[in-house]
């Protein structure tokens, strides 16, 4: 039952606007993205709170914006129907049109940054080979760029050191597992730095350039701050975050540095000035409400830092934060459209057991007034799985509850965010373990004493997609219903058909088409849709470079052979989710009719 007073339609929830990515110009300009056309292009707002201007005026996506450290100008990138295949464009704001950098639209552009002269940026880009990526470097004004280093995996340009001589470049085999390396690329040296199977996150170069900064769990189970010698001598500790991990770094030429600790979902920002490998004179700026920040930018001079901040009562707005003292001001007004912020509900974050006694953490969130033993609840399961739910704005969660629904949100074994030992507890043979954490979770919610024990439904994208697909064909008597978004059905035709460049990197976590064949067969939910018993909606997006939406197809025909309702929605212009104001009204209008009719 909707309790009207507190009902708005899917459209106006959706049309809540955030604005992140900050970036600052020279002159203190700050550019962000927002979607207020529909889709994220980038504005520029000079003064606090004032009207900002629109800069890209695209049908698609923006997907980062990057100020020139020398100039009022700035590059930005752009994809064509979510197939994330950016071009890198160049445009001054007040002296246009934008001109694209690399005009390759077959390849994917990764970018890199501006080397501090402002003439020079690099990337990297899969031109030569699709399952690859080689770093380049260009000149602002060239319409070439010149191939600097050539490899065999997944590597990305991590910045310029801050005399513009060398590129740090971040080579990923898996998601735990990165090595941070210097490049020249005058010469092409090339020195590999660092501990192997370690994380490397967040890689930054110190103001001095003989060192690199970064998070890592090279002999820790979280991430600490460490800075890593250029020389080769190996690391020092600068910050350890102890039982909660150091997840981001912002360090400006001048010394002040910005670094984040996840704490237990929340965000806590410290920021300081380095002095010999430690942090000193640190402040800790407060925002609004606990929730999440990030995206950090540096000024020109390293006097205001700009980054996105959210709750899940308050939407994503830029920030501009004083080094020196930690005072804060909201830069940026992103509408709210017309809802009153009291009615966006708080989640609690709980904890339930699962079956070997481990403890799961979950954000709870309950609708407006529920009526006890009479509450319908939609488990909520993010993607990755190295990632984390997490209490920042969250349009859909607040479409549900206003209709009269619970939340719950697990952060499963296999999350981010609790450590590596945690996020490998589902790794490759134990895959289904994580699946039974979401069965503890129906247990949990059963015994709840507002929850109708029998109106519980699971929804989740692209590996909650997996996850959701997984819970309906293992424990089909537990839900309601479930929606599948992006999702994977089949291990082994998913790892076959994805992105050449994202196979290895989906192997390492998953298992390989080689070695562990008989395995991911088993472990997919399409080799058990005969088990599935409640109704199913597959969403998915037909340029969908990840999970390709053959997924989505080969599970909806499967479970319709068994007797299942099921529901199909495809995007013809969309990839990996949905990114355009219409296509997200549409698609969850249509889920939230489908659990109305289910749940």
């Amino acid at each position: 039952m909707v309790d009207e007073s507190h009902a708005f339609d899917v459209e106006r929830y959706l049309t809540v606007r955030n604005a992140y990515g900050a970036s600052v110009s020279p002159n203190g300009r700050v550019a962000f993205l927002t979607d207020t056309t529909g889709v994220p292009q980038v504005w520029t707002v000079d003064v606090p709170e004032a009207w900002p201007d629109q800069r890209t005026f695209l049908d698609e996506r923006v997907m980062f914006v990057d100020y020139s450290p020398t100039r009022e100008e700035f590059a930005y990138g752009a994809d064509v129907g979510g197939n994330e295949r950016a071009d890198l464009y160049l445009l001054d704001p007040d002296d246009g049109p934008p001109v694209n950098l690399t005009a390759r639209p077959d390849a994917k552009h990764r970018w890199g940054g501006w080397a501090p002269d402002g003439d020079r940026f690099a990337f990297a880009a899969n031109r030569r080979d699709r399952s690859s990526f080689d770093i380049f470097v260009q000149s602002r004004d060239a319409t070439a760029a010149d191939r600097v280093h050539e490899t065999d995996g997944w590597v990305d340009a991590a910045g310029w050191s801050p005399d513009g001589t060398r590129i740090a470049v971040v080579e990923s085999r898996s998601s735990y597992d990165q090595s941070p390396s210097v490049l020249d690329p005058k010469t092409g040296e090339h020195t590999v730095l660092g501990e192997d199977d370690a994380r490397h996150r967040g890689v930054e170069w110190g103001p001095d350039g003989e060192y690199l900064y970064c998070g890592t769990d090279r002999a820790s189970d979280t991430l600490r701050l460490e800075r890593l010698a250029v020389n080769g001598s190996g690391y020092d500790i600068v910050v350890d975050g102890g039982e909660w991990g150091v997840d981001g770094v912002s360090i400006h030429e001048g010394g002040r540095i910005a670094y984040s600790r996840n704490v237990d979902g929340e965000t806590e920002l410290t920021v300081g000035l380095l002095d010999e490998g430690e942090v000193v004179e640190t402040v800790r700026p407060s925002f609004p409400s606990v929730g999440v920040a990030g995206g950090a930018g540096w000024s020109a001079g390293g006097d205001q830092l700009a980054l996105a901040a959210s709750s899940r009562v308050d939407n994503t707005n830029i920030h501009v934060v004083d080094p020196k003292t930690g005072q804060r001001e909201r830069w940026t007004c992103a509408s709210t459209a017309g809802i009153p912020r009291e009615q966006f509900q708080a989640p609690d974050l709980i904890r339930y057991r699962t079956f070997d006694g481990r403890a799961i953490p979950a954000w709870l969130t309950l609708p407006p007034d529920p009526t006890p033993g009479e509450t319908p609840v939609v488990v909520e399961v993010h993607g990755g799985p190295e990632s984390q739910r997490r209490p920042g704005f969250n349009a859909v969660t607040q479409i549900l509850c206003s209709r009269g629904y619970a939340v719950f949100e697990p952060n499963v074994r296999g999350s981010a965010g609790y450590g590596r030992r945690y996020a490998s507890l589902d790794d490759v043979e134990r895959r289904m373990d994580a699946v039974a954490d979401l069965e503890a979770a129906a247990d949990w919610l059963t015994d709840h004493s507002l929850v109708d024990p029998d109106r519980i439904a699971v929804m989740g994208g692209s590996y909650g997609g997996f996850m959701t697909l997984a819970a309906l064909t293992t424990y089909p008597d537990r839900w309601a219903a479930g929606v599948d978004v992006v999702g994977i059905a089949s291990f082994v035709t998913f790892l076959k058909n994805t992105g050449d460049w994202r196979r290895k990197l989906r192997e390492a976590e998953y298992g390989s088409l080689d070695a562990d064949r008989a395995l991911l067969e088993q472990l997919s939910p399409l080799s058990h849709i005969d088990c599935i018993a409640a109704p199913l909606f597959v969403l998915h997006g037909e340029n969908d470079p990840r999970v390709p939406v053959d997924e989505a197809r080969q599970v909806v025909t499967a479970a319709r052979e068994q007797g299942v309702q099921v529901r199909e929605l495809v995007f013809d212009d969309e990839g990996h989710g949905f990114s355009k104001l219409e296509n997200r009204v549409e698609a969850y209008t249509a889920v939230a009719e489908f659990l109305a009719n289910h749940v």
